[in-house]
């Protein structure tokens, strides 16, 4: 499977951007996929997951309400529709998959999933 993250760019703080993450290759509905994000100098952090089947999705708390994550699997395609966005959301965002429902105590794990994609940078900025 093969990850392709795009829609990243610079925004004003309290705009809004919405990223896309496409599926290529050997790809199936019994996925979970994600979106993480790493900001310069730090760790790789959970941002959001969802279940391919079903759409049971988890958010990172201190995101939740200002961030939404969909999927199109007809387009094997994943979205984060990201608003009010502040300059701590300035990151590299990376779309993450593996096949098979993850529970939702672990979704938010990075070793959860096996294919990455090479990410997207957000830059919130006036």
């Amino acid at each position: 499977v093969q990850l392709q993250a795009s829609g990243g760019g610079l925004v004003r703080p309290g705009g809004s951007l919405r990223l896309s993450c496409t599926a290529s290759g050997r790809t199936s509905s019994t996925y979970t996929s994600g979106w993480f994000r790493q900001a310069p100098g730090k760790e790789r952090e959970f941002v959001a997951a969802i279940r391919w089947s079903g759409g049971a999705t988890s958010y990172a708390t201190s995101l939740k309400g200002r961030f939404t994550i969909s999927k199109d699997n007809a387009k094997n395609m994943m979205y984060l529709q990201m608003n009010s966005l502040k300059p701590e959301d300035t990151a590299v965002y990376y779309c993450a998959a593996v096949r098979g429902h993850l529970i939702t105590s672990t979704m938010s794990r990075l070793l959860s999933y096996d294919y990455w994609g090479q990410g997207t940078q957000v830059t919130v900025s006036s």
